[in-house]
Formats: structure tokens, C-alpha cells, sequence
């Protein structure tokens, strides 16, 4: 299959799972992906075999077509795309894994069920088939697993001891079931019927069905509110936001971190020019892959300053920006200026509860950048574009305010 063949336009910028499909239309070969078009495109590199392996490359060139599965997250790719591997077999998965070593999700057959990860070597030693409800994974990689677990953990409360609750006889054992209930790890009573259904949602959510999880608890909100029990109500529908707004950051900055050198890196580089504040306006630049992509720039006349204040005018172009959700969303934004303009960005990108690195370029009197302020693995890995990024964009506003100074004159 060749780059060629893509409909680069319809890939979404969304998290999802993706599926390299052989002349049969069968499934050579499942992913999961916090961008499904950044991570498809990143197959078709000229230096692929070095990147990924000599046999991606060969399961790259024998695919005919491409599918793909939007999810709401990371973490339910993430959740999907283990799903389908174990269900599907693609034969470049099993050929490039060896699942003995990777970890499974157990959940135990007991009157207070644990949620436990146990390798699939140890599976047979430690449980009988009785012994275990639900069987979920393998998971290929053990961090992200865990971080996904961190953020299932605030989802739903459960029990994860080495041994059952019900055997917990000792002064320390008790204790330590304490105190992780202090923590908020562990549920806050031991009503069993209650476990029991937030079992069955940790259940549904692995099999995907998180929408119906929704639905049952969206019931039970109304039933509560419908009998006055209103603080009850506000508590589920907490939860019902939470499902409904996962927060997967650490997922993200997983996958950005494996992926950081992928030649598909999206960098949104941003500008303010105006003179003494007036014909105010602000721009947005953007580089894929390493290539400036001029039909994808934005103008911004500013509204909201009538002075001089380069900070809250950016302000208004990035929250403008971000309101666009059909705009490939980027994994570096870079602004001119210093901590103010660094600072701003982020608080921006916190609102919309976006978690993307914020890139400030510093620059002496003659406008000369002097100092990145990044991470030093931003620095190492984008430096070059990041400045190309950062004076494509000066060049740009310059460029539209002498424009709009010309129309003022003219006029």
C-alpha cells in the first residue's frame, strides 16, 4: 500500500484503532492511536524499517486498505484495540508478541471480587478456571496498562489485596484495607450489592460498553432526584460527567513520548503584530511533517484589545483556535515571547482541557531568538522546526498587519 492511497483529508484527529486489511479485507494488523491520521500517515516514511521493524514494513506492503474506530479516549482504544487482538489474531500482532509475558486483567469469582493484574505465565499457577469471572487482555505494554489503571481507579473504586477481603483476619491486614479506604482506593463500605454492580461496570467498560454504563446510572440519577435524594443524584451524576469526560493525559504523553520523532509531528506556531495596538491581529502557522503547510495558516483580526497587550490578544486567537474541534488538533504549540505568552497558552489549553507542550521562543532586541523555553527532550528532538515554525509565523503577521495598516490608510 502506498501514501498514495490514503484520503489524508477524511482521517480523523480523534483517538481511535485502526486496521491494516490484506486483499481479502482480512485484518493483518491492529493499532490503537491518540491520532488516528497522525499514527496511519507515520507508516508511510521513508525510513520505516529502522523506525518500527523489517516486518511492519512487509505487513505495510502487503495491506490493501486501511478501516478505522473512533473511540471518546485513549484509554478506550486502548481497552478496544486489546479487544480486538485477542478476538481477531492478526497475524503481524501474533508474530511480533509474545503474550506469556504480558499482563492480564483478572477479575476473581469471590463474594467481594478483586481486580488484579497477573502475567498470562501465572495465570494457571495462581487461579483455577473457578476461581476467575472475567479474563481481560493481554496487554502489550505494561507502563501504559498501569497508567490506564490509575485512571480506571477514579473511576471505580475496588478491591486489588493480594489475598480475599473476607480472609483479612489480622490487625495489619485490616489495617491496610483502612487505609487504602482513606485514600479513596478502595470502595467506602462494604455493601455488597453496591460492589457487586460496580464490578459489573468495570465489567461493561472493558467490554467496551461504556454508553451502557451511562444509561444505567442516568436512570438511577433520575430515580434519585425524582425521591428528593438530591445530594445522592449529584454524586452519580459526577460519575456520569467523569465517564463522560475521561481524563487520559498520561496516555497521551505516553504516546507522544514513543512517537516524538514520528515525521508526521504537528507544530502550530502563533504571532501577535500590531503597531503601538492598533490594527491588532494575530496568526496561526502550522508544520507537518517537517513542511510548512500554507493552506492549513489562519488569520485573526483581534477584537477584544484595543491597546497594546500582546498576552491577551493571544489569549483570544487560542481560544478562537481551539473552538475550531474540526482543526487537526497539534502535539506542539509554539508562541513568541517568554514565560507571560507560555504561561497564557497553557492556562488556555487547561480550560479546554487540552494537554499539549507549550513551546515560548525568547528573543533579544533585535529579535533574534536567544532561548527555547521547552522540555530539553522538545528541545532535542524539534528545535529546528520549532524556530522555521516560530519565524514562518513572524513573517506572516508582519505580512497581514502591513495589510491591514495599508486598508487603514487607503481608507
Amino acid at each position: 500500500m502506498q501514501k498514495t492511497d490514503l484520503k489524508r483529508d477524511q482521517l480523523p484527529d480523534s483517538p481511535g484503532v485502526y486496521f491494516f486489511l490484506g486483499p481479502r479485507k482480512q485484518i493483518l494488523y491492529i493499532g490503537k492511536a491518540t491520532s488516528l491520521k497522525n499514527r496511519i500517515l507515520s507508516y508511510f516514511v521513508s525510513d520505516l524499517i529502522s523506525k518500527r521493524s523489517p516486518l511492519i514494513e512487509k505487513m505495510v506492503r502487503e495491506a490493501k486498505t486501511i478501516d478505522y474506530t473512533v473511540t471518546d479516549s485513549v484509554l478506550e482504544a486502548l481497552i478496544l484495540e486489546t479487544n480486538l487482538i485477542r478476538s481477531h489474531k492478526p497475524i503481524y500482532n501474533t508474530r511480533s508478541k509474545d503474550d506469556k509475558s504480558y499482563n492480564h486483567l483478572i477479575i476473581t469469582k469471590e463474594e467481594y471480587p478483586r481486580v488484579l493484574v497477573v502475567r498470562e505465565k501465572d495465570i494457571t499457577e495462581k487461579f483455577s478456571v473457578e476461581e476467575i469471572m472475567y479474563d481481560f487482555g493481554p496487554f502489550s505494554n505494561g507502563k501504559l496498562f498501569k497508567d490506564a489503571l490509575k485512571i480506571i481507579r477514579k473511576l471505580f473504586k475496588f478491591y486489588d489485596s493480594d489475598k480475599p477481603i473476607t480472609s483479612a483476619k489480622s490487625k495489619l491486614a485490616k489495617g491496610i484495607i483502612d487505609f487504602n479506604r482513606q485514600i479513596c482506593l478502595y470502595p467506602d463500605d462494604q455493601d455488597k450489592k453496591s460492589y457487586q454492580r460496580t464490578i459489573r461496570h468495570i465489567q461493561l467498560f472493558f467490554e467496551g460498553k461504556k454508553n451502557k454504563i451511562i444509561t444505567e446510572l442516568t436512570k438511577e440519577m433520575n430515580k434519585l432526584a425524582k425521591e428528593y435524594r438530591f445530594e445522592e443524584a449529584d454524586l452519580v451524576k459526577k460519575r456520569i460527567f467523569a465517564l463522560q469526560h475521561i481524563q487520559d493525559v498520561a496516555l497521551i504523553k505516553d504516546d507522544l513520548r514513543i512517537y516524538r520523532d514520528n515525521k508526521t509531528m504537528r507544530i502550530e506556531s502563533y504571532d501577535i503584530a500590531h503597531l503601538g495596538g492598533q490594527n491588532m491581529v494575530g496568526v496561526m502557522v502550522v508544520m507537518e511533517g517537517g513542511e510548512l503547510m500554507k493552506s492549513e495558516y489562519r488569520k485573526f483580526k483581534i477584537n477584544s484589545v484595543d491597546k497594546s497587550n500582546d498576552t491577551k490578544a493571544l489569549c483570544e486567537v487560542l481560544e478562537r483556535r481551539l473552538l475550531h474541534k474540526e482543526w487537526p488538533r497539534p502535539q506542539i504549540i509554539v508562541v513568541d515571547g517568554s514565560t507571560a505568552q507560555k504561561n497564557i497558552a497553557e492556562k488556555i489549553l487547561k480550560k479546554f482541557e487540552i494537554s499539549i507542550p507549550v513551546v515560548a521562543v525568547v528573543k533579544d532586541h533585535r529579535h533574534k531568538p536567544v532561548k527555547l523555553l521547552a522540555s530539553q527532550t522538545i528541545k532535542d528532538q524539534h528545535k529546528n522546526n520549532i524556530l522555521l515554525a516560530n519565524a514562518e509565523s513572524h513573517r506572516f503577521a508582519i505580512n497581514y498587519h502591513r495589510q491591514k495598516q495599508n486598508k487603514t490608510f487607503l481608507g
